[in-house]
């Protein structure tokens, strides 16, 4: 546990984290990591570090940040440890869901903290006054990209089988256009009011509805 706690001193001040590997690099040391070397271990984690502050700021107010940094960084060490590196899946991939595996299981162990996936934190719809933006979650130019990508993904994948399971096809399609996600653009609620030939309060009613459902069932999901 000391070693943890060194991590999670390191994780929460430091100002400038390592840069991610190459794929080739990162490629180089899984195979030095298969022959136990202990440094390959190290370089895979400290470069892995920014990945665990990135989900956790996803979940900054659900408990302290050096609790949840703690259990993140647990979670990236698992990764490592166990990361096989086979089926083409992206060591940063793998990890990603181990860390948040690791945070998700200590907040459900506080009962008091059960709402802690928002949909804002991927979602931002157009606003028909301009008084909303889009969130620019994944910036077109950053070393941070493939972390934003990650995190981006692993919460799409969520909401598309939600939505799927829980809303209807038209449903669907009104998500989709107004948050501009899974390949459609993004568009006011009077431009999708239009599509349907419905009124633009009517539309507001069904995004409405659609946001409460999609929330509640991320709420069970966090409960289990």
């Amino acid at each position: 546990m000391g070693k943890i706690c060194c991590f999670t001193s390191y994780v929460s001040s430091i100002q400038g984290f390592p840069k991610p590997l190459s794929k080739e690099e990162e490629l180089l040391w899984i195979e030095k990591l298969a022959d136990g070397d202990e440094k390959a271990r190290e370089v895979l984690i400290n470069h892995n570090l920014r990945l665990v502050s990135h989900i956790v700021k996803k979940y900054s107010n659900s408990l302290e940040a050096d609790d949840l940094i703690s259990v993140g960084t647990i979670g990236l060490i698992k990764a490592v440890d166990s990361f096989k590196g086979n089926k083409g899946v992206l060591l940063s991939t793998y990890a990603s869901r181990c860390i948040e595996n690791e945070i998700l299981m200590l907040i459900r162990a506080n009962k008091k903290h059960k709402d802690t996936l928002s949909l804002n934190s991927i979602l931002s719809p157009k606003s028909d006054s301009d008084e909303m933006e889009l969130a620019n979650l994944i910036p077109a130019e950053s070393e941070d990209e493939v972390f934003f990508q990650v995190e981006r993904q692993v919460l799409m994948e969520d909401i598309e089988r939600m939505m799927q399971e829980h809303l209807t096809v038209m449903e669907q399609e009104i998500l989709k256009y107004r948050y501009g996600i899974m390949g459609y653009p993004q568009k006011t609620q009077k431009e999708v009011a239009d599509i349907y030939n419905i009124s633009r309060s009517y539309i507001s009613r069904i995004e409405s509805k659609i946001l409460k459902i999609l929330q509640k069932n991320i709420s069970k999901n966090n409960e289990k």
